[in-house]
């Protein structure tokens, strides 16, 4: 029997790499001739860099950055020299989980550290980069990032603008003219989509969400609660995207905010369409391209997935809906092992069977393998 073992993070306990490796060992100790093939996977969200760099292999580099609220760190990223590919997350800049003590502050949080990152994949004549969208600070629409690639915001005075709390008076915006960089003339005479934008190379976005820039479903209403923002914040914050969407249109000659997955990562999304010309895909797609997963399924007997939730929002884009998607176009029988499960039953027949750990995160990797053990003990029926 060949199972094929690709399951995403379980988030604050284990990698993807960890929670495929105990579960290997739970079916190697009911099933001793296996043949086990381990993939971890990703959804574009945290752990995307680290998957890719696993199956591409490349180095982890750093880099002088600034976190949402302007304090200084060094931030890393996958560099893939032979293939002179970057792989990047947002949110080791600009995420949740760079923030001191827990500190929000939604109305000053910028993507700065994000434009800093790329500027510094430019220095390796990096020609492709990935750019994981997800664990976002911020809700900025990647106003910090283009500030960060030399671009400029006026207001209607022609005072600049240089913080995300004042975006809410964004009239004008000055494109840099330097190397690599294209005037306001060539970007609107340009396909805004067109591969390369303004940076010169290809860039990828990757995202787990299919969210548009504004609206109830946007960027604002969806995520800015979870980042903190209060009820009138959420009123400003939403008048100062749709002011910034309003000012690309004019000045750029292109417009994004409809867009599904512009509204990913406070908006970066569409920041990186309309400033870098970047190509946004379903990040389960990028990772499954990067580390060949269609063939690996194809090889395989049956497949387990996982992550640290199995949920509604496990149908909009995360990655066990993307492995049980290709698993079924080949007709393979599909696997979750979870930790936990909701009771919805059109979450829990996409599979063939689910695994739910339940019990602490320190018992993780004891409760994977004990799973899998039972999982492995239905297989040989």
């Amino acid at each position: 029997m060949r199972i094929l073992i690709a399951p995403d993070k379980f988030k604050g306990s284990l990698s993807a790499r960890q929670v495929a490796e105990n579960i290997a060992l739970g079916i190697g100790d009911v099933i001793p001739d296996v043949q086990i093939e381990i993939a971890p996977v990703a959804d574009g969200g945290e752990g995307t860099a680290e998957v890719i760099h696993d199956s591409l292999g490349g180095e982890w580099v750093t880099c002088a950055s600034h976190d949402a609220l302007g304090g200084r760190i060094e931030a890393r990223y996958v560099w893939i020299r032979d293939q002179g590919t970057a792989v990047m997350e947002m949110s080791e800049a600009a995420g949740m989980r760079r923030l001191k003590d827990g500190v929000r502050d939604i109305m000053c949080a910028s993507t700065f550290g994000v434009g800093e990152m790329l500027l510094d994949a430019t220095k390796r004549v990096a020609r492709k980069i990935i750019v994981g969208l997800g664990g976002s600070a911020t809700n900025d629409g990647g106003f910090g990032m283009a500030r960060a690639l030399g671009f400029r915001f006026f207001d209607e005075r022609h005072n600049e603008i240089e913080k995300a709390l004042d975006l809410i008076s964004v009239a004008g915006i000055e494109v840099p003219v330097a190397a690599g960089v294209s005037p306001v003339t060539s970007l609107k005479s340009q396909p805004a989509s067109a591969s390369g934008g303004p940076l010169q190379m290809r860039i990828i976005a990757a995202c787990d969400v299919k969210n548009p820039l504004l609206g109830e479903t946007g960027a604002t209403r969806t995520f800015g609660p979870q980042k903190g923002a209060t009820s009138e914040q959420l009123e400003i914050l939403e008048r100062a995207l749709t002011r910034l969407a309003d000012a690309v249109t004019r000045e750029l000659g292109c417009d994004f905010r409809n867009k599904p997955g512009a509204g990913a990562a406070g908006g970066l999304g569409f920041g990186l369409m309309s400033f870098c010309g970047a190509e946004l895909r379903p990040g389960f797609d990028v990772v499954a391209d990067a580390v060949e997963l269609e063939e690996k399924i194809k090889s395989a007997d049956v497949v387990i997935t996982g992550e640290g939730k199995l949920d509604s929002q496990t149908l909009e884009g995360k990655a066990p809906a993307g492995v049980v998607r290709l698993a079924r176009k080949f007709g393979k029988r599909v696997f979750a092992v979870v930790g936990r499960a909701t009771s919805d039953q059109k979450v829990r027949e996409m599979f063939d069977g689910v695994y739910e750990l339940g019990g602490s995160i320190p018992q993780a990797r004891e409760l994977l393998r004990g799973r899998a053990q039972e999982l492995a003990t239905t297989l040989k029926r």
